[in-house]
C-alpha cells in the first residue's frame, strides 16, 4: 500500500523519474545522440503496458500471461493497415481498441471461469495461439514480421519521427498515470482490489466481483493494444515475437519489480529492468546470468518492489520524525519536575 505522504520518497522518486524523462529529448538532441530517444521512448511504452497489466494484475489479482497478446494485437494493426496503405492514425487507433476490446472480451469471460494456475495457464494458451496465428500469416510475413513503410498519421503529426512518437507517448503515460490515481481510490477500484482480497466477501455484499475483473481485464487489453500501437511506430516493424509469452513474462516481473499494485510501481520497474539489461550487456554477452539473481534478490523483498523499499525509508523517517517531536515536548515537563524536586 502506497503512503498517504505526498512528499515522502515514494511520490518524489517517480516525480524525479517523470521529469527526467520529460528532459530526454532536449538532452538526446543536444548531445546528437538519438539512441537515448528510442531507448527512453522503449522504456515510456513499455511502462505504459506495464501499468496496463498493473490494472489487472496488481488491482484485479488477475496473473495473465496473455497480455503480450494485446501488444501484438496493437502493432499488427498498424502493420497490417499499412500494408493496405490506410495510414490514418484514428484508423489504426480504431482498430486497434475494436480489435483488443473483442479479443480480451472474450478471452477474459472463458479465462475467468477459473482461477488461479488455470487462469495463468489459459491466458499463456491464448497469447500463444496468436503467436502461431500471426507466425503462419505469410502475406504479412510471417515469423520474419513485417516492415512499416507508412506509420501513423494522427492529428498532423507522423509518429515515424522518433521525437513526435517519444512525446505522443510520454503525454499517454502521463494520462494514464492520473487516470490509475484515480481510479485506485474510485469506488470501482475499491471493488476490484477488495475482490483480489477476498471476491467471497465481494459477492457477498451484492457486486459481482467477475464483472468487475472482466472490466478490468479488457480495459487493460486495450491499453496494451496502445502501447503495441506506439511500439510499432517506434520501431515501424511488427513481429509476431511481440506475442510471445515471453513478453508477458518480462511485463510481469516488471510490475512485480517496481511495485505490485501501486500507481507508480510499473514504470519504476520498467525502467530498473531495461536500464540494468541495457548497462549488463554492454559489459558481458552472458548477462541473463548476473540479471537472473537480481530479479530473484528484488522478488524475496516481497510483493511491493522499489515502491515498498522507498515507502520503508519513508516510514522510518516519519517514525524519527515523531520520536524527536516527542522528546522535545517531554524535556520542558522533565525540566519543570526537576525544577519543583
Amino acid at each position: 500500500m502506497q503512503t498517504k505522504s505526498s512528499f515522502g520518497l515514494a511520490r518524489i522518486v517517480p516525480a524525479i523519474v517523470l521529469l527526467l524523462l520529460a528532459v530526454v529529448p532536449f538532452a538526446a538532441s543536444y548531445l546528437e545522440q538519438p539512441f537515448y530517444l528510442t531507448f527512453f521512448g522503449r522504456i515510456i511504452i513499455y511502462a505504459i503496458a506495464a501499468t496496463a497489466l498493473n490494472l489487472a494484475l496488481g488491482y484485479g489479482g488477475l496473473v495473465s500471461l496473455g497480455h503480450s497478446l494485446f501488444m501484438g494485437l496493437g502493432s499488427y494493426s498498424v502493420a497490417i493497415a499499412a500494408f493496405h496503405e490506410v495510414d490514418s492514425g484514428l484508423a489504426h487507433l480504431a482498430i486497434t481498441i475494436v480489435v483488443c476490446a473483442l479479443v480480451g472480451l472474450v478471452t477474459g469471460a472463458i479465462s475467468l471461469r477459473t482461477s488461479g494456475i488455470a487462469f495463468i495457464m489459459i491466458t499463456l494458451a491464448f497469447a500463444q495461439m496468436g503467436y502461431f496465428v500471426f507466425v503462419s500469416l505469410k502475406q504479412y510475413g510471417g515469423d520474419d514480421g513485417i516492415t512499416i513503410a507508412s506509420t501513423s498519421k494522427l492529428a498532423g503529426l507522423d509518429l515515424g519521427n522518433t521525437m513526435t512518437v517519444y512525446v505522443v507517448a510520454f503525454t499517454v503515460l502521463l494520462a494514464l498515470l492520473l487516470w490509475m490515481a484515480r481510479l485506485r481510490i474510485s469506488p470501482f477500484g475499491m471493488v476490484l482490489r477488495g475482490a483480489r482480497e477476498n471476491a467471497r466477501r465481494i459477492n457477498a455484499v451484492g457486486l459481482p466481483s467477475k464483472r468487475y475483473q472482466l472490466l478490468a481485464y479488457v480495459m487493460s487489453s486495450v491499453l496494451c493494444g496502445i502501447a503495441g500501437v506506439l511500439l510499432a511506430n517506434l520501431n515501424a516493424f511488427a513481429s509476431p515475437s511481440t506475442m510471445s509469452w515471453m513478453i508477458s513474462g518480462e511485463l510481469i516481473v516488471m510490475v512485480v519489480l517496481g511495485g505490485l499494485g501501486s500507481v507508480f510501481g510499473p514504470l519504476l520497474g520498467v525502467l530498473a529492468f531495461l536500464g540494468i539489461e541495457e548497462v549488463l550487456k554492454a559489459y558481458t554477452e552472458h548477462w541473463m546470468a548476473v540479471f537472473g539473481p537480481l530479479i530473484v534478490m528484488v522478488a524475496l523483498m516481497g510483493k511491493a518492489g522499489i515502491i515498498g523499499v522507498l515507502e520503508k525509508f519513508d516510514g522510518r523517517r516519519k517514525r524519527g520524525a515523531a520520536t524527536a517531536t516527542a522528546a522535545t515536548a517531554a524535556q520542558p515537563v522533565a525540566q519543570a519536575k526537576e525544577s519543583a524536586a
